[in-house]
């Protein structure tokens, strides 16, 4: 466990071998494994929301589940068009770099969503509105995904020096990857689980599209 902390403390320091020299044969498989640890953390909290019965300790472990779910598919959708695009600029061979500096952003976007853990239930304990709640997970979400940029940017700026076309493609992935990740989240939903509906995995209803909804929702109010 000291070993292991000492990774992630490494990780978010920038140092040792995490440090963003540039070299690709940094250990990447932390950078999974911290996904895979971190993730659920703030999954399980997430799904944390009025445990008043016996029947709500399923959203917990359902959310703990698909938290490292979401970000890891969100990932594979997106890398096909990521590939594309790196090798129309001719920046194939870095690649692998590019990928692990990704990975590494979404490794510290799962730290932070860990850390920002107790804070989301210290709200769910203050307050009992369900919307409320689903504004305050918003909220952590969007500063972790801060905090993943932050990370990603550390080892995409030695990219960058290298060919200024590497900027298109860390533009291109985040704004491919926050639209894909919106329906991604959209589609494995619940999370926070609505008390008033039964605990399950996935909506009974059928598959629908975020954009599609939430501009019903805009355009309904006028």
């Amino acid at each position: 466990m000291r070993a292991a902390l000492a990774h992630t403390d490494a990780f978010l320091s920038g140092r040792a071998a995490f440090a963003p020299s540039g070299d690709a044969h940094r250990p990447w498989w932390w950078l999974p494994a911290m996904i895979v640890c971190f993730a659920p953390i703030y999954g399980g909290f997430m799904g944390s929301y009025q445990l008043d019965s016996a029947d709500r300790i399923g959203q917990v472990v359902f959310a703990g589940v698909k938290m490292p779910l979401l970000l890891l598919a969100t990932s594979v959708l997106c890398l096909p068009g990521f590939f594309v695009l790196n090798t129309l600029l001719g920046l194939r061979d870095d690649l692998r770099e590019a990928l692990l500096a990704i990975l590494s952003g979404q490794a510290g976007l799962s730290i932070a969503l860990a850390s920002l853990a107790p804070f989301t239930r210290f709200w769910y304990v203050s307050t009992s509105g369900y919307r409320g709640a689903l504004l305050f997970n918003a909220a952590m979400f969007t500063l972790a995904t801060l905090a993943g940029q932050i990370v990603m940017f550390r080892y995409y700026r030695v990219l960058i020096r290298r060919h200024r076309h590497h900027r298109i493609t860390l533009y291109a992935w985040m704004i491919l990857y926050a639209f894909v990740g919106i329906q991604m989240g959209w589609m494995l939903r619940p999370f926070v689980g609505d008390p008033d509906l039964p605990v399950a995995f996935f909506r009974a209803e059928p598959f629908s599209n975020a954009y599609v909804v939430v501009a019903e929702l805009i355009f309904g109010m006028f």
